[in-house]
């Protein structure tokens, strides 16, 4: 839902702040006035192409500035910012952080429908018609749809198991004794998980185990032999010790000493300990480096890593036992195939009667709204053509599409091919009556939607809108005073001055909504035009 919308220098506007309410909010004025500007500031909020020429003369940017907010869980309102320079170049603020014309579209785009005779217009594409019936019909549709996405996929995975299986099998040649002499040669050696890591880190130590034992005897002779260490601290000791009765200083030097004295002597006696623990074996030693030389072989040849080489062993070995055992593994690929696609065929004939179900009853509901437009017994059609297996798609496994007819007696036809400007906007106008909240937009935008409309046709187009402004924020663009008298929030667009023309967006109500709507109705603010406004809003 859009909150608030700010425009700066785009087109007519140099300022103009739109803040709709979450019911139905109406834009009239005369025609040329910039209610075009306005819709090209909602596009570029939308994360629609931007064009340089949108830019007011003598500007060098125009900036829309929008607080929406975006679904249920976005309580505290999301800031959006689309700045255009007179260069072309666009730059997009969601919440203070650079982002993407893309994620723009992405994240406003799809909260915001703008339906006007000539963009936007969903049913023209016979894919949004299933979308729509399965909104409308929820979990009878969507249940079965998701069963059906489910065997598709399992069904695609099947079959490129069975062509995998399929081009293993008929393998030969050069790439046939590569895998044999990889596996052989692997399997050879037969490296075991963890060993290379477990020889880096003993073969060093079993390297220079003499050197290690030789280390640490000479540290424990340095401190622990005649005349080492702990002998001259020994001897500190007690002459600090036979001092500390004349100055008690020294005998806390001494308690200090005493403490090293026992570190140096642990220390020794690790020493000495890890010199026996060394156990040096040349034929240990020297196995090990061949093993360690094997291993090293095998990574340089399938590697660089130890995983590669266990990856090409099982690699080689699935190739194998495919060319050895080929006729039994396709068959029981085949099989896996036929069972994944009998399931898919279950699956589709119960999306496929469930959405037949639903969308027959879907075109009795929107017919009726069509009724309540003055559309006479004009009524929408559902189409559902089985397609080839190949032809499959997410969508389902029909070419569906909803057809309009005119009358009773005439062929349903595809709706860009029959329903005029007008006849669509209303058609999409009944449409969006009936999904309610199901359509998962938040913010309607009607342009043109009363285009060859009026009397009684006027008066039911502005009770649908506002029917359908109880499950939508809608913005609605009209010169029918009918909509206008029904609406929560009223705004004028208006143009001033001669030479250099601007538009001006000023929210009205009381007395100036009531001269407003006397100019809708008669083009100027009469006596018996202001009476009938009145009598109008009234109502």
């Amino acid at each position: 839902m859009i909150d608030e919308l700010r425009v700066s220098n785009l087109a007519l506007i140099r300022e103009a702040t739109l803040e709709p309410c979450e019911g139905l909010t109406v834009l009239t004025g005369e025609t040329g006035a910039g209610k075009t500007a306005l819709l090209s500031a909602l596009k570029l909020i939308m994360g629609e192409r931007a064009d340089s020429s949108m830019v007011r003369e003598g500007e060098s940017s125009a900036t829309v500035e929008g607080r929406l907010f975006l679904g249920a869980r976005d309580t505290e309102g999301t800031v959006v910012l689309r700045r255009l320079a007179s260069d072309g170049r666009s730059r997009v603020k969601i919440d203070g952080s650079l982002a993407s014309v893309r994620e723009l579209a992405e994240r406003v785009g799809s909260n915001i429908d703008l339906c006007g005779q000539h963009e936007h217009q969903r049913l023209l594409d016979p894919s949004t018609h299933v979308e729509m019936v399965d909104a409308w019909a929820g979990p009878s549709v969507t249940g079965p749809l998701e069963t059906y996405r489910a065997a598709l996929s399992a069904a695609r995975a099947a079959q490129r198991e069975l062509d995998r299986v399929e081009a293993a099998s008929r393998t030969q040649g050069s790439r046939l004794e590569e895998a044999r002499f990889a596996y052989e040669r692997i399997c050879e050696v037969d490296p075991r998980e963890g060993e290379l890591e477990e020889l880096e880190e003993t073969l060093p130590r079993a390297e220079h185990a003499e050197s290690l034992i030789a280390c640490a005897l000479d540290a424990d002779r340095y401190l622990s032999g005649e005349d080492g260490s702990l002998d001259a601290l020994n001897a500190a000791i007690a002459e600090l010790s036979r001092m500390g009765s004349v100055d008690a200083k020294l005998a806390e030097f001494a308690d200090s000493l005493a403490s090293a004295a026992i570190t140096l002597e642990d220390v020794a006696s690790e020493l000495r300990r890890y010199a026996q623990d060394i156990d040096f074996d040349p034929e240990q030693l020297a196995a090990a480096q061949d093993r360690m030389a094997e291993l090293r072989g095998l990574m340089r040849q399938w590697g660089p890593r130890m995983e590669d080489v266990f990856a090409r062993r099982e690699e080689a070995s699935e190739l194998l036992s495919l060319v050895d055992d080929a006729d039994e593994r396709v068959r029981r690929a085949k099989e896996a195939r036929d069972k994944a696609e009998g399931e898919l065929a279950k699956a589709a004939r119960a999306l496929m009667r469930a959405r037949n179900a639903a969308a027959p009853r879907f075109c009795r509901e929107v017919g009726k709204q069509m009724m309540r437009l003055e559309m006479g017994r004009a009524e929408l059609v559902w189409e559902s053509k089985d397609l080839p297996r190949a032809s499959w798609t997410e969508a389902g496994p029909a070419a569906c599409e909803l057809l309009y007819r005119s009358g009773a007696g005439l062929t349903p036809r595809p709706l860009r091919r029959i329903a005029s400007g007008g006849e669509l906007s209303r058609v999409m106008l009944a449409s969006k009556v009936v999904l309610g909240e199901a359509d998962g937009v938040d913010t309607l935008v009607f342009d043109e939607v009363d285009a060859g409309v009026g009397g009684s046709t006027a008066r039911a187009l502005a009770v649908v809108l506002a029917d359908l402004a109880r499950t939508h924020q809608v913005i609605v663009v009209t010169h029918l005073a009918q909509v206008a008298v029904m609406s929560d929030r009223h705004y004028v667009v208006s143009k001033t001055g001669d030479d250099v023309p601007e538009t001006q967006l000023i929210p009205v109500e009381g007395e100036d909504r009531v001269r407003e709507i006397a100019r809708m109705l008669s083009g100027d603010a009469t006596q018996a035009s202001l009476d009938h406004a009145r009598e109008m809003l009234a109502r």
